[in-house]
């Protein structure tokens, strides 16, 4: 929307000092001369802009221009001050003077609404700080080394330039390039262990669309799962609603799609006896063979 944009260049102009209408374009994906036409409306608006030419030059605001908070709504500060409180959570303290600061100026109390801890039940403190160890290697564009474990529990050793932490289906992970598969990859942060920072930098931009399911998701199968009354809990956790559904005898039909891939082996013999599957055939007979080499082990 035009108004986001005006907000964000007088907020670009505050900060930079001096930008061109060129790199404003880029920025905000659209053409100069629609950057020439927002800073008329900014000027007409009252906000002191000026331009420069030559080398150095560019689009400015005036350095005694202070700007009235006045400019947002009362729903957009509050979105602010929510937003700044829960990078505040992720942070421990390191958000509090400007959270602080910026409550002073819209006049509001400062309520610490969230607290987020990243870690699992029982973590030690160095399994706390896995994600601001993560995020500071994504900021820095540092290398990360590391040991992964499969579904299956195979480890290898990775070399990665972290790109992004993901939140999906729950469960927490590190997108990045993987240099010893040479691709894109996602790790479940909870697999990831005896993480370290490279003291190497890297170039790489992350894809836009990270989630592509053409790029990351592979073939997709359907499955129709039947699931023992005990597992209802997980059944809603970890399946849409729709693809729930109730049995007579109080068991529970599970008709969805999913991305095919190893793991899927690993996912469903995880609901252990509580789980049949009745479709594919071709998966259904995989599982039996792997249940058939579990249970060889304990004979």
């Amino acid at each position: 929307m035009q108004i986001n944009r005006l907000f964000e260049i007088v907020y670009i102009l505050l900060d930079k000092k001096t930008v061109t209408a060129r790199v404003l374009a880029e920025h905000f994906e659209v053409s100069k001369r629609t950057i020439y036409r927002d800073m008329e409306i900014l000027s007409q608006a009252g906000i002191p802009i000026y331009t420069t030419k030559g080398k150095g030059g560019g689009i400015s605001v005036l350095p005694e221009f202070v700007l009235n908070k006045s400019i947002l709504s009362d729903r957009e500060q509050n979105e602010i001050l929510s937003a700044l409180q829960s990078l505040n959570a992720l942070n421990g303290s390191i958000a509090d003077p400007f959270l602080n600061k910026m409550a002073t100026l819209f006049k509001k109390d400062n309520a610490n609404w969230i607290d987020v801890d990243f870690s699992h039940w029982g973590s030690d403190e160095k399994e706390r700080e896995k994600f601001t160890f993560i995020k500071n290697s994504i900021l820095e564009r540092t290398l990360l080394s590391f040991d992964y474990f499969s579904s299956y529990g195979e480890k290898s050793s990775r070399m990665i330039e972290p790109l992004k932490l993901l939140f999906k289906s729950q469960s927490w992970y590190l997108y990045g390039y993987c240099r010893l598969k040479c691709d894109y990859r996602i790790f479940k942060i909870t697999r990831i262990q005896n993480i370290a920072a490279v003291d190497k930098t890297f170039e790489r931009e992350s894809p836009k669309d990270i989630w592509s399911e053409e790029d990351y998701t592979g073939i997709m199968i359907d499955l129709i799962l039947k699931f023992d009354a005990a597992l209802a809990y997980r059944l809603y956790d970890e399946f849409p609603v729709a693809d729930i559904f109730a049995n007579g005898d109080g068991g529970f039909t599970v008709k969805t799609s999913i991305p095919f891939s190893d793991w899927i082996y690993g996912y469903i013999m995880s609901f252990g006896e509580h789980v049949e599957v009745l479709e594919p055939a071709e998966l259904k007979n995989e599982i039996r063979n792997k249940c058939e080499k579990v249970l060889r082990k304990y004979l």
